[in-house]
């Protein structure tokens, strides 16, 4: 269920690809924007990439589950909470692989397959000013840190 915000047409007619925001997502920043005038989504300033059967292999994983953090923003909640990008890779087969970089595997206990787990969270559960409980992998030890989210850049 949601709100239609967008048809992609062809032919101009009500037909085609449509967009929709989800009816918990207007639940949540409607009000907001009605006392507020603004929404603030939070942020956590990494980039990276899921985490992949060819790279669990190379960096012994057993499970290709999670996300590998491949940067870290200067001044963010992730740098300040501690997370570590990628600084070390290896060339196999024409694929450039990281050698070192955090793996979240968990948010506030709920399991990271892939990227979208991480944005389903911060935007279903999370506000600016929010603590979050990341489990990662650094280097086979599994580490806890905790992150305060902030405003998103504009």
């Amino acid at each position: 269920m949601g709100i239609n915000t967008a048809i992609q047409s062809a032919t101009g007619e009500f037909s085609g690809i449509g967009f929709a925001v989800p009816a918990n997502t207007v639940k949540k920043v409607v009000p907001v924007l009605i006392q507020d005038g603004e929404f603030k989504h939070p942020w956590m300033g990494i980039s990276g990439t899921d985490v992949d059967p060819e790279l669990a292999e190379v960096r012994g994983l057993n499970s290709s589950k999670g996300f590998l953090v491949v940067s870290v923003i200067e001044g963010s909640p992730a740098e300040t909470a501690g997370l570590l990008g990628v600084t070390e890779t290896k060339e196999t087969d024409g694929r450039e692989f990281a050698l070192d970089g955090d793996i979240i595997l968990s948010i506030d206990g709920e399991t990271v397959r892939k990227i979208s787990d991480i944005l389903v969270h911060l935007q279903r559960e999370k506000s600016v000013g929010d603590e979050m409980v990341l489990s990662v992998n650094r280097g086979g030890e599994i580490l806890e840190l905790t992150m305060v989210l902030e405003e998103r850049p504009q």
